[in-house]
């Protein structure tokens, strides 16, 4: 039987009063990738937010192995390098390397020997394709590197899940392949991810499971060849629709 590395029970999730997350119910095997999707403002951010614990929840429990997130003494600091989070912007720091970037959290957060995190630093960059940028700074990089700065920034951190929140949004559409490319690179190593994301394609190659929300709910759990051809739900249908509709404009432009 797979191992449940994340469990989320009943979350629930208000702003103002007005229920963002209705009672989500999800569980996470260890390297299994689960892309969310869903119409813009239905709760797919909210929710990785609520899983890093940078939002407090209204219901319900979040758990990693059988640490709760959610209690009330959880030491957050410590469940939070457990799961790394790359969000739209890559909140690089301006003055710094890309290097110095990278290492900064192992050494000040972990307490890791500097030979040690830069020697991964710099091996992750060339996996990444970024092994002759080490010491240029963001403002010397394209969107898309700063991005793959950011996710081998978290990567270093060695966390047990790997959040990833519309990491492509904020490029333009040349850089999306090189991002999307790292990865699907990384989930060939078994790499735990749950991905917010609005570049189809993509879903459908890399998740093992789709998780559609709608309104704060989930509408539909289903693997990606089901959920793509035979959606069960009218509401994933129209979904779909909407992402067919633009390709085909796209074709007449």
């Amino acid at each position: 039987m797979a191992e449940k590395i994340l469990r989320i029970e009943n979350l629930i999730k208000k702003y103002s009063g007005v229920t963002k997350l209705h009672d989500i119910n999800l569980s996470v095997e260890k390297g299994e990738v689960v892309v969310i999707l869903g119409p813009s403002g239905c709760g797919k951010s909210t929710l990785l937010r609520c899983i890093n614990a940078l939002e407090p929840v209204h219901g319900g429990k979040i758990f990693i192995d059988d640490d709760e997130i959610t209690a009330k003494n959880a030491p957050l600091s410590l469940l939070r390098q457990r799961i790394g989070m790359v969000f739209q912007s890559y909140d690089l720091f301006s003055h710094l390397s890309v290097l110095d970037n990278i290492i900064l959290a192992p050494l000040k957060v972990q307490k890791r020997n500097k030979k040690e995190v830069t020697e991964e630093a710099l091996k992750w960059l060339e996996r990444v394709g970024l092994g002759g940028k080490a010491h240029k700074y963001p403002r010397q990089l394209s969107g898309g590197e700063k991005q793959r700065v950011a996710i081998v920034r978290t990567l270093c951190m060695h966390p047990e899940v790997l959040l990833l929140d519309e990491i492509t949004a904020a490029l333009d559409p040349e850089m999306v392949h090189e991002v999307l490319n790292v990865v699907l690179d990384l989930s060939k190593d078994d790499t735990t991810m749950l991905i917010v994301t609005h570049e189809m394609r993509f879903a459908r190659a890399i998740a093992d499971r789709i998780v559609f929300l709608v309104e704060g709910k989930i509408e539909e759990i289903s693997p990606p060849e089901v959920f793509f051809t035979t959606p069960k739900t009218e509401r994933a249908k129209q979904f779909l629709e909407s992402f067919e509709y633009e390709d085909v404009k796209k074709e007449k432009a």
